[in-house]
Formats: structure tokens, C-alpha cells, sequence
């Protein structure tokens, strides 16, 4: 098994690593971040629970710390608001020790905090495709810096409707950026998509290695508002 030390990250990633007491990288961490730090577009299919946001989120850092220019670089779509919140928090513990910035963008929230975070200069923004076509609309931000695009959990948008969303969202991006795909599976239409923002990508397949989201069980916890950071961050 290799180690976090080998995959190539810097030392301000190595250090929060070691924060939160990730002993050994996952399979899909292994596979997913060499090549994400070379600049390759991945393609990775994997369940949930495979340690997928460090995936992505270790590398996407990585490569923001090379050129910090205090604009929003980077951008990762998910299908709600939970999981755009978890992600959030934790690619927030993983910036720690950098001067980057994360904010999570999604609705059933009012817009004033989420305003005042895209104001400041984010450089990474979690995001939900609804709410995120709401502050373009409203030309809070914009997306013609953006480097990195992260797209996770792709079948679930598709299954909740959110294809056309992230289509039009595509078409503002720009055309040279780097692409990474998380998708438990890959439907035709989500093949389809694939075909058409992906270049050349690096293709990681590890959905046999996990159970299938229908063996998983789910609880629910009723957590105080002021008290789910602290808990995301303990899961992590």
C-alpha cells in the first residue's frame, strides 16, 4: 500500500492529511491523484464511501498552490445540498494550512452569506446547479477563470434532471480547463457526456471493490445546527 508521502503532494496538504488522521490513501486515491496532479482529465467510476472528495479535492489544492490568484479557479458540482456541504467541510479541513478558500453554494438558504463568500474572492466553490445558475443569473460571479471542473455523483444528477443545468453550466466554462468525473455509474447519457468534456481521460474503475448503495444502511442523526461542521469533520 502506498502512502500519502509518495503521491506527490505538497508538504501544506501532507500536514492536514495528517490532521485528520488519514493513515493510508483509499484505492481511488491511489489511482485518481497522481494523474489529477499531472494535469489529466479523470474518469473514475466509484461508490460512495470510497474516499472520493480527497480524490479529487487533494489534487485540485495541490494544483491552486502553484498560482494563487484570488479568483474563483475551481469549481466541483454535486447533486444537493448535503453532499455539496460535506464536501465543503471537508475540502476545508484540507486547506488548513493554505490561504485558499472554499464556499459551499446551494439553495434552501438565504443568498446573504453565500454573497459575501463570492465577494471575498473564493478560490473553490462547492456547488448545486440550481443555486449556482441563480448567482450567475444574478451576475454575482463568474465562471471564465475557472481551471479545474469536478463534476461527483454525475448519475445522480442525471436521475434527478439535472443533465440540462449542467449542460448549460459547461458552456460557460472555459474550453482549456481540466475535468474530473465521479460517477458510481455510467448510463448512455452519462456516457454521452462524457464523450463530449472529457479529453483523453484517465479511466479508474473501482465500483466492484465496494458494496452497492442498496447494502448500505442509512441512519439519520439529529445534529444542533452549530454542532455539524464539528461532527462532518469527526466522520472525516
Amino acid at each position: 500500500m502506498r502512502t500519502f508521502d509518495e503521491l506527490g503532494l505538497p508538504p501544506e496538504l501532507l500536514r492536514a492529511v495528517a490532521d485528520l488522521n488519514f493513515t493510508e490513501p483509499t484505492p481511488i486515491q491511489v489511482q485518481a491523484i497522481p494523474p489529477a496532479l499531472a494535469g489529466r482529465d479523470i474518469l473514475a467510476s466509484a461508490q460512495t464511501g470510497s474516499g472520493k472528495s480527497a480524490a479529487f479535492g487533494l489534487p485540485l489544492i495541490a494544483r491552486l498552490l502553484d498560482r494563487p490568484r484570488g479568483t474563483t479557479r475551481a469549481l466541483a458540482l454535486a447533486p444537493t445540498r448535503e453532499l455539496a456541504e460535506q464536501i465543503s467541510v471537508h475540502l476545508g479541513a484540507l486547506v488548513r494550512h493554505t490561504t485558499l478558500r472554499v464556499a459551499a453554494i446551494y439553495g434552501g438558504v438565504s443568498f446573504g452569506r453565500q454573497l459575501a463568500a463570492l465577494a471575498s474572492g473564493t478560490e473553490i466553490i462547492i456547488a448545486t446547479p440550481g443555486r449556482l445558475l441563480d448567482h450567475l443569473n444574478n451576475g454575482d460571479l463568474r465562471l471564465d477563470a475557472i481551471e479545474m471542473f469536478v463534476l461527483d455523483e454525475a448519475d445522480r444528477m442525471l436521475d434527478m434532471g439535472f443533465l440540462p443545468s449542467v449542460r448549460r453550466l459547461l458552456r460557460m466554462l472555459p474550453a482549456q480547463r481540466q475535468t474530473l468525473f465521479f460517477s458510481a455509474t455510467l448510463p448512455s447519457a452519462i456516457s454521452v457526456l462524457v464523450g463530449e468534456i472529457l479529453r483523453d481521460p484517465v479511466r479508474i474503475e473501482l465500483a466492484a471493490e465496494h458494496p452497492p448503495i442498496e447494502m448500505l444502511t442509512q441512519r439519520i442523526y439529529s445534529v444542533p445546527q452549530e454542532k455539524k461542521t464539528e461532527l462532518l469533520l469527526e466522520l472525516f
